[in-house]
């Protein structure tokens, strides 16, 4: 009996939560039509790649990958040293969307909860113009993309699993096409919003617009692209579903050097339609590299960690560029979890969040101006469970060096980047020593939301389908 009230009490809570959140997800749809963006709100491209760490970058110090677009776009505007993701993509995209930590409204693999609000809806909501492209793997059908606040659509894995690369099939605008006579995927999401920003400039060029560009790439299978000499206009033109395997590292680079291309036509596409100083773009990686990828960075050897906790599997580079906010060609060491970037659109948009208690990211603003300091942003927080099951996940906390997981191992990340040597309290100096009480003390926190959030979001995860 005395067990049994905390949870009802718990569930009770969770149950107004998702509540408040569809009701927030249906007023901000229903004032689309007649929302007017405040002045002077930038256009927004958020552009995620797909499978990518720190480690293949040129702008980070890889001199074994050309990728001179995201170079440059580095060069003109703030690079992050300190960003992480989640260990894949699910996780990272459901966080990055919605602006909440995994362990308060993650389901399972595959899954944006329904009741969920993303930064989309709120800008939608707001006046932007909404356009998404690439890789969904969210489910919802075909609605699922308007529900969460985008206008226009050209996605893979929305309804189907068709091939994403040669001879694709995508969903374009409510609409299953397939794409048999040669074509590359990347190239036909990416000209969608090409020809969606122009015809935004050009038609209504006093409405500012969003653009989310999740890349398909360069997440295997890792296939020669149209710029290689192996390249096939007939590969998997008769599949109907996309292949398995291709996970080798054979292509790699030509898949790093192809989506470094497509960062830069979008760059290019604002720089042809004369809005690129009048735009925010951010550029990130959704998690580690594959695992059978092994680079060189800083003369090491440096594995992919896809689907880890360790540093190799969630350290991504990000970038962001904004003319007259953002000084050119200057480094952040500031803490950023994926969790920032929603506060952070809406922020640069001068929009307020419906719900901000709900909200567990930071604001890059006060970054993009030179006062780090400002944001409060001490640690990153990580609840990582890829199918959403709650008793088998793994929670950590971190500061740039330094990591403490939930069931007490403590690591020294610049040292041990693959977490092999724990630090044992008697060997702490003290400042080390006060690090790990600090971490300890969030660490707490979040598990108190964790315990929280266990019963209500199981509840929940099995009335939610894939």
């Amino acid at each position: 009996m005395n067990r049994a009230a905390p949870a009802t009490m718990n569930q009770l809570k969770y149950l107004l939560a998702i509540t408040a959140l569809a009701i927030t997800t249906s007023f901000v749809q229903a004032h689309v039509a007649t929302a007017q963006a405040p002045p002077n709100s930038p256009n927004i491209v958020l552009i995620l790649s797909d499978d990518i760490g720190v480690e293949c970058l040129g702008c980070y110090g890889s001199e074994q990958y050309d990728t001179p677009n995201l170079d440059r776009l580095a060069a003109s505007g703030m690079r992050f040293e300190n960003a992480h993701a989640q260990p894949i993509c699910t996780p990272s995209r459901v966080q990055l969307m919605t602006g909440i930590y995994n362990n308060e409204n993650y389901l399972r693999f595959g899954v944006l909860d329904p009741a969920s609000t993303t930064f989309a809806n709120e800008l939608r909501g707001s006046g932007y113009a909404t356009a998404i492209a690439g890789k969904w793997q969210l489910s919802g059908g075909f609605d699922g993309p308007r529900r969460f606040g985008f206008d226009h659509y050209c996605l893979w894995q929305l309804t189907r699993r068709p091939s994403r690369y040669p001879n694709p099939g995508l969903e374009i605008d409510g609409i299953e096409r397939d794409f048999k006579n040669g074509e590359f995927g990347p190239d036909i999401v990416s000209q969608y919003l090409v020809d969606f920003i122009e015809k935004q400039t050009n038609d209504k060029p006093d409405q500012p617009f969003l653009v989310y560009y999740p890349m398909m790439m360069p997440h295997w299978p890792f296939v020669p692209t149209p710029d290689h000499p192996d390249w096939d206009p007939e590969m998997w033109k008769d599949a109907k579903n996309e292949p398995g395997g291709f996970k080798g590292p054979k292509y790699w680079d030509a898949m790093v050097r192809y989506t470094d291309k497509m960062v830069g036509k979008l760059l290019d596409s604002l720089e042809k339609n004369g809005v690129a100083d009048s735009t925010l773009v951010i550029w990130t990686g959704d998690n580690g590299t594959y695992q059978s990828v092994t680079s060189q960075w800083h003369g090491e050897d440096y594995v992919g960690g896809k689907g880890k906790t360790t540093d190799n599997g969630t350290h991504v580079g990000l970038i962001a560029r904004w003319p007259g906010v953002i000084e050119a060609d200057c480094v952040s060491e500031s803490l950023v979890d994926f969790s920032d970037l929603y506060p952070t659109l809406l922020d640069a948009a001068g929009v307020a969040p419906s719900n901000p208690a709900l909200l567990s990211g930071k604001s890059l603003l006060p970054a993009f101006h030179g006062n780090p300091e400002k944001r409060g942003k001490d640690y990153i927080y990580c609840w990582y469970e890829r199918d959403g099951i709650r008793d088998g996940a793994s929670e950590h906390v971190r500061t740039d060096r330094y990591k403490l997981y939930s069931d007490a191992r403590f690591y020294d990340t610049k040292s041990d980047l693959l977490e092999q040597n724990r630090l044992d309290g008697t060997e702490l100096d003290e400042e080390v020593e006060k690090i790990r009480q600090t971490l300890q003390k969030a660490l707490k926190h979040h598990r108190q939301k964790t315990l929280f959030y266990d019963e209500p979001l199981a509840r929940r995860r099995s009335q939610v389908s894939r």
